[in-house]
């Protein structure tokens, strides 16, 4: 490589000449591989060490990073694991998160999304004691006569609008209710509680509807969705601590029997 021909040298300074600029362009990718490997090699001499800032749903910690935790503090005890919950969107680069978990058609096309779950399926339940004292609807029109508990999304103000499998596609439903939450748990403990027919994840309620605790509302109109994914930023090269965290969480989730049906 001829040096003269990618640096110009003036009296105060050194700097890239056009054709440098490309080939630096060119390079960087290989570069930061390059580099990311080196610091993997060090961190598997030497221990992963480092922070991981993670922003995540309410209900992602509760049923799909929580069962993880206690096996990667033990196994990483010089990671600095910080969580911070909240169902909204947010910006991870601009408020310092290493890694975000979103559903991924709920990925930005800029991120990088690495799959932790396969897919996952929504549903609408209640408890039996309201479906004695109310039935339940026998199709998606019906739900306008029942108790729906709502969910308003903290940023924007709006009611969610539940999104139902009709006629082989996905339609936006809007139900009415007395109750209304702003957090995804919330809305799975109204249902226990008699409090109406909550629409949340299957993987949330599996229990629940395994021993009856909550009933199936028109499942045959549950939709499905790409997986939940973390998600970075395209522009970082992921730390040693942070592929630590993503690898022991997907590891984990591979080996368990999928949540919902295919």
């Amino acid at each position: 490589l001829e040096f003269r021909r990618v640096l110009f040298r003036s009296t105060r300074s050194v700097g890239l000449t056009e054709a440098g600029e490309r080939y630096l362009q060119r390079v960087a990718p290989a570069l930061a591989e390059l580099l990311g490997a080196a610091e993997d090699l060090k961190a598997a001499q030497a221990g992963v060490a480092g922070r991981v800032r993670v922003n995540a749903p309410y209900v992602v910690h509760e049923t799909l990073l929580r069962p993880v935790l206690a096996g990667f503090v033990h196994a990483h005890p010089a990671v600095q694991l910080e969580l911070v919950l909240e169902d909204g969107f947010v910006d991870i680069v601009a408020q310092d998160f290493d890694l975000g978990v979103r559903l991924g058609d709920s990925v930005q096309r800029d991120m990088v999304a690495l799959p932790l779950t396969r897919r996952e399926r929504t549903c609408m339940v209640a408890a039996p004691a309201y479906a004695e004292r109310h039935g339940l609807p026998a199709d998606a029109a019906a739900l306008r006569e029942h108790a729906c508990i709502r969910y308003r999304f903290r940023s924007s103000g709006a009611i969610y609008r539940w999104e139902l499998r009709q006629r082989g596609r996905i339609t936006e439903v809007e139900v009415g209710g007395s109750l209304t939450v702003a957090d995804s748990l919330s809305m799975a403990d109204a249902a226990r509680d008699g409090c109406g027919i909550a629409y949340t994840f299957e993987r949330q309620v599996a229990a629940d509807l395994a021993n009856g605790r909550l009933l199936p509302v028109l499942p045959a109109l549950w939709p499905t969705f790409p997986g939940f994914h973390f998600y970075c930023s395209s522009r970082r090269q992921m730390a040693p601590a942070v592929r630590a965290f993503v690898d022991h969480c997907t590891a984990f989730w591979a080996a368990q029997a999928p949540a919902v049906k295919r």
